[in-house]
């Protein structure tokens, strides 16, 4: 069984920010694919579902970002999830927008979620890096992160949610790389094949057979005839 987090902060004023995209990826694959209802538990709300055969538990953590550890380790241990089957859906702004990418273990790069999370359960655990870009400067990543998405990224924004919800049984069953499969299905679909067409086969007509011309009929008359057939 996986422990699959999103990261972001509880209130609708927080709903669309690019530090709640965690969030955003929970509440699309707890629709897509049938779970139950949120139910508030473990300082955050938690859905329970199965993606066919595997089980799985999503949580958001409620506790705002900075003290998002308490939430996942009260979880974990309540299921006996060990941290290497705990997953967590982050914004990443070392990443370019619509850019994902898994990762297993590591840093917390100074995310203040992940770093909480290190703090109660370890680094041992798997992460969705989700890429929100960078604001350009450091003194402006706050705010940057706690706006809103602009209207003209809604569309990878969406793309990258139902990539994530559509990869999401894939986590379930241990297979990453599956995951990030369907990802890239949804941000860069294959293109369909510009190849031209053979050339049309040019079809020569053969000239006519020639009929064979009758041999000419051999003249076996005498002189004096010749001349007398003239005259009649």
């Amino acid at each position: 069984m996986k422990l699959i987090v999103g990261l972001g902060n509880p209130g609708a004023k927080y709903a669309r920010n690019r530090h709640n995209i965690g969030f955003m990826a929970l509440d699309l694959i707890a629709s897509d694919h049938g779970f139950g209802p949120w139910k508030s538990k473990f300082n955050g709300s938690v859905s329970e579902g199965r993606f066919g055969s595997d089980r799985a538990v999503l949580l958001k953590p409620e506790t705002f970002m900075n003290n998002s550890g308490q939430s996942v380790a009260a979880a974990a241990q309540f299921y006996k999830i060990a941290p290497e089957d705990v997953i967590v859906f982050h914004d990443e702004l070392d990443l370019a927008p619509g850019k994902v990418r898994f990762k297993m273990a590591g840093g917390h790069a100074g995310h203040n979620g992940l770093r909480s999370i290190h703090a109660h359960i370890g680094a041992n655990y798997g992460r969705i890096r989700m890429g929100v870009g960078h604001p350009g400067h450091k003194d402006r990543v706050s705010g940057y992160v706690l706006s809103d998405f602009a209207k003209a990224e809604q569309e990878w924004l969406d793309d990258v949610l139902r990539g994530c919800a559509d990869g999401a049984p894939h986590l379930a069953a241990g297979d990453p790389p599956k995951f990030m499969n369907a990802v890239a299905l949804r941000v860069a679909p294959p293109r369909p094949s510009t190849g031209q067409r053979p050339p049309k086969k040019v079809v020569t007509e053969r000239p006519a057979k020639k009929e064979p011309q009758p041999e000419p009929e051999v003249d076996t008359r005498s002189s004096m005839q010749k001349l007398m057939d003239r005259f009649k």
